[in-house]
């Protein structure tokens, strides 16, 4: 790539206008795509909340999921992760048919009562998207990798709401330590007009208080690093037990349909032994609970258990949101323990438990600052760099480079 200052004011301006076109244009998709889903999403969740005997048929959805997937889903099913490698290496295609697959695929998990997230699910319909367009207009191979960094962009920032993290989540999730500047200005534009395009279908998101934020004192601060170092360790927790459940699973049952049809069993056994749904779904209600008071020390446990066997046995879904639960409750736990504002370490732990998992700090604080506000920024800082170091050399894309991670010898 050329560097800066060999641009004329001209090639300047070319590339500008170039990019405010393409990665507009993956924008309007993606924001468009994101808001069927959100809306669907929420249909769906209202409709398994009313008919609770939907639970029932989990795993048969699962199953059918599954066998869509083995059917017409072949490099589809890796998700995420093809399309990070495709980012790297530019070998091989991202179908279309990613993006309604992906899209049934969560709406019926949530449906049935599977515990998954939304960030997975917007990033591959955003993916596969922004290559269909990429393809329909003959980008070459450099243009192609921006494209597809801006399909990453603008499907996390529409599906949250928070388009500067959608920003530094495209850029940052590639590889752990490393970020490229090269995408920087086309990330914002798709990730800004996502948002865009999803708030101007009508969706709404959740925002979350944290009330008054207390001021900055050496005992808060020591309170917050060691609440940071266990939000890495729930980190940690979550991408082994998910990892394991996959691995684990697919030695016992080869057959991703009965996989998915016992993953679905067993989850309907665990609601009806702990005698609660709470953990079903996205478990929004759980993250609202935590910011008003103190959480049970094992809701982030149970939340790590449904969504890694949910997730292991393969239904479809994100990370993301049930990330934010468990660091949420988590925090919020930790909250009442260490004479903590409960609604700030909620906070804290809301993003920071999600730096850890996914290797992307810096997109988790900006997003702490877009969902809580700049006051709080000097502890969300610390929650999601000590969270991102505590939390392994691995996380939840497989797919990411592991290089320049700060603590390799």
């Amino acid at each position: 790539m050329v560097e800066a200052r060999k641009l004329s004011p001209q090639m300047l301006a070319k590339y500008m206008f170039k990019w405010l076109l393409l990665a507009g244009a993956v924008g309007i998709l993606s924001g468009s795509a994101a808001a069927l889903f959100l809306a669907s999403l929420d249909w769906v969740t209202d409709t398994r909340s009313k008919q609770p005997w939907l639970l029932w048929l989990l795993p048969a959805g699962g199953a059918f999921i599954s066998f869509l997937y083995l059917k017409f889903g072949k490099e589809a099913g890796r998700g995420n992760n093809l399309i990070i490698e495709q980012i790297h290496s530019g070998e091989g295609a991202i179908p279309l048919r990613m993006a309604p697959l992906v899209l049934f695929g969560t709406l019926v998990t949530h449906l049935f009562g599977g515990s998954a997230g939304r960030e997975g699910t917007a990033v591959q319909m955003g993916g596969s998207l922004s290559e269909w367009f990429g393809k329909l207009i003959g980008l070459k191979p450099l243009d192609r990798k921006i494209i597809l960094m801006c399909g990453i962009s603008s499907g996390f920032g529409a599906v949250f709401g928070t388009p500067l993290a959608g920003t530094v989540f495209g850029l940052e999730v590639l590889a752990i330590g490393v970020i490229s500047y090269e995408a920087l200005l086309p990330c914002f534009i798709a990730s800004f007009a996502g948002h865009l395009v999803t708030s101007a279908w009508g969706i709404k998101h959740i925002h979350y208080a944290i009330g008054e934020i207390p001021s900055l004192s050496w005992l808060l601060v020591a309170k917050v690093f060691c609440a940071a170092v266990l939000f890495g360790l729930a980190a940690f927790l979550f991408t082994q037990l998910t990892r394991a459940c996959k691995q684990l699973f697919s030695e016992w049952l080869k057959n991703p349909v009965l996989k998915s049809a016992v993953g679905g069993l067993i989850i309907i056994v665990l609601v009806y032994a702990l005698g609660t749904r709470d953990y079903l779904g996205l478990s929004l209600p759980l993250i609202q609970q935590a910011f008003q008071e103190a959480a049970s020390p094992l809701a982030f446990l149970l939340k790590t258990v449904f969504t890694a066997l949910t997730l292991g046995t393969g239904f479809q879904g994100g990370e993301v949101t049930p990330l934010f639960v468990i660091g949420a409750t988590l925090g919020s736990a930790l909250g009442g323990l260490l004479h903590v504002s409960v609604p700030l370490l909620a906070a804290i732990g809301f993003v920071s438990v999600f730096s850890g998992a996914a290797k992307t700090p810096l997109a988790c604080f900006i997003m702490g600052i877009e969902l809580f506000g700049s006051d709080a920024a000097i502890y969300l800082f610390i929650g999601c760099v000590i969270a991102f170091l505590c939390s392994g050399r691995i996380g939840i894309y497989e797919a990411q480079k592991p290089h320049a991670y700060p603590l390799n010898e």
